[in-house]
């Protein structure tokens, strides 16, 4: 019953808030932010911790306030995404002109290209605008519970334009098929600062140790497929990005390439994050 209410909840969302006028979502969801914020629940908490190393221990609260306002407006936006034409995805996104030219150029140069992002903005929007493009995109999810939710997004996000493998329980492994569709030239975007298998490359990561997945590394050493990490954040009307090339650790064993280029994305997550920490939607357990 507990899942099928959880099933419903969601089917309700996407049904329910694309129907609102866009002011009214707004309010509500801004709203449920706020009473987060107030109730202080253990998200709320563990944001603030998260926050925490991220600023520093003289954080304004607002600042976590605010962090729950943008993750609400992820949800609010993720919900009204999928009756939005294409006109809309390429409005509802902007990269700055100097990563667009770097992200055509790679794409049409045919290699692949790897995108590592943190949780940050609205990466199902960047998904959409991606395939607005008619650039291919395939990328990984986490399997939910209940699976009724599970397949719920796998429709989501097919419907925006993606390709989407299961993170566990697929045919084959996922970097095996991510290897193979960018030898056919295709876009490969992951999010990489929250490692889901706990068997994930340690870092250092705002002055404390983490682990991260090790995929877009080995992906990029494999392929040599050009690898970016992209910065997400909201402006007034639209999720911003802006694109830094990472370039592969090319001494040493495999393993310590993977290292030591998992922690150059680590370190670019961290000055991305930095700049606009209220983005940043990391309400789990993170440093060890």
């Amino acid at each position: 019953m507990k899942d099928r209410l959880i099933e419903l909840g969601y089917l309700a969302g996407w049904r329910v808030v694309r129907a609102l006028p866009l002011p009214v979502a707004k309010a509500l969801f801004t709203a449920g932010a706020d009473r987060a914020w107030k109730s202080n629940g253990p998200g709320t908490q563990r944001l603030r911790a998260n926050l925490r190393h991220v600023v520093g221990d003289d954080m304004p609260d607002t600042l976590v306030r605010d962090a729950l306002r943008s993750y609400a407006r992820y949800w609010m936006e993720a919900f009204r995404l999928p009756s939005q034409s294409r006109e809309q995805f390429l409005d509802g996104f902007f990269m700055v002109p100097e990563s667009y030219q770097q992200l055509r150029q790679a794409v049409a140069a045919g290699d692949g290209v790897i995108l590592a992002l943190p949780h940050m903005g609205n990466w199902d929007a960047a998904g959409a605008w991606v395939c607005s493009h008619d650039w291919p995109l395939i990328t990984v999810a986490e399997r939910l519970k209940p699976e009724g939710v599970a397949e719920q997004f796998l429709a989501y996000r097919e419907k925006l334009g993606m390709k989407i493998l299961p993170h566990t329980g697929g045919d084959r492994a996922p970097l095996d098929v991510l290897e193979e569709h960018l030898g056919k030239g295709w876009v490969v975007p992951l999010l990489g600062d929250r490692d889901l298998s706990r068997r994930g490359v340690e870092v250092e990561f705002f002055g404390g140790r983490t682990r991260m997945p090790a995929g877009p590394a080995i992906l990029a050493i494999r392929t040599g497929a050009p690898l970016f990490v992209v910065d997400l954040w909201f402006d007034e009307t639209r999720t911003t990005s802006r694109l830094h090339r990472i370039v592969p650790a090319a001494d040493g064993r495999l393993d310590e390439r993977v290292k030591a280029t998992t922690q150059m994305l680590a370190d670019a997550y961290a000055a991305g994050i930095a700049d606009h920490p209220q983005d940043w939607h990391m309400l789990q357990k993170l440093w060890l």
